[in-house]
């Protein structure tokens, strides 16, 4: 049974030469809606000192008025806010989609990272889309059913997170099922195994510290380390270990 220190050195091994690849694949998928929690956000802020409008992506600002704003102007597009939220529901539903799609070509992409059976390649992003009503219901599946344990209390709510954090892998290797089978199979999968990828995602602390000290930059090469680690994790639960022919190294 391999544990944390493992799945990090396989990571490490698999995205030696491959970084470049890796980041822009991880950036292009987060600002799609996979990869971070964190889609594109448009902030109003008025207070005495003037207006601000926020623009973020992936959780970072990419721009800012500084409060530069006349509050009569920002009051004026207060007063759209019917449309603003109308607007903004039908952008969410959107990315919601969208970003359910690329969520799986993107863990596809990890596994081929890993598996190095293939060249990674950025386009395996978007190989999903035949399967889009899939994606968007397994994905809704798994926001619901956190959602409603965590109606319990907040821990059962994290215990279904950690069950069904496996349904996108198991998705990508076999989108012919439907989302209700690859939703149960994680469920399945992670059975025992839920404790262990917590592990897997605490011993990435240290370096989550530290990258913090460079205004998210760090995260960059952080999360393409964490997403290939969290696929050979995959690969060890699922039983689907794939080893190089020799020389390479046993993944």
């Amino acid at each position: 049974m391999k544990f944390a220190a493992d799945f990090r050195s396989i990571a490490r091994n698999a995205l030696s030469g491959k970084w470049a690849i890796a980041v822009i694949t991880c950036l292009i998928a987060s600002l799609l809606g996979a990869a971070s929690a964190n889609g594109p956000e448009l902030k109003l802020d008025i207070s005495d000192s003037g207006a601000n409008i926020v623009f973020q992506v992936a959780g970072q600002t990419v721009y800012s008025t500084d409060y530069g704003m006349n509050p009569d102007i920002a009051a004026w597009i207060l007063g759209g806010a019917v449309f603003i939220i109308l607007a903004a529901i039908a952008m969410a539903a959107i990315y919601f989609v969208l970003g359910s799609i690329v969520e799986i070509g993107y863990m596809r992409f990890n596994l081929n990272l890993i598996d190095r059976r293939e060249e990674p390649e950025i386009g395996t992003l978007f190989v999903y889309f035949a399967y889009w009503k899939t994606a968007v219901k397994a994905k809704l599946m798994q926001t619901v059913y956190v959602f409603l344990w965590s109606l319990l209390f907040v821990i059962p709510g994290i215990v279904a997170g950690y069950s069904y954090a496996m349904t996108g892998y198991i998705l990508a290797e076999h989108p012919e099922m439907t989302a209700g089978e690859a939703v149960e199979k994680s469920k399945q999968m992670m059975s025992g195994n839920r404790f262990r990828l917590f592990c897997l995602q605490i011993s990435f602390i240290g370096w989550d510290f530290l990258a913090s000290l460079t205004l998210g930059i760090g995260h960059l090469w952080l999360t393409p380390y964490k997403q290939a680690a969290t696929a050979a994790f995959y690969r060890e639960v699922s039983g689907t270990e794939y080893t190089v022919c020799a020389g390479e190294g046993d993944i």
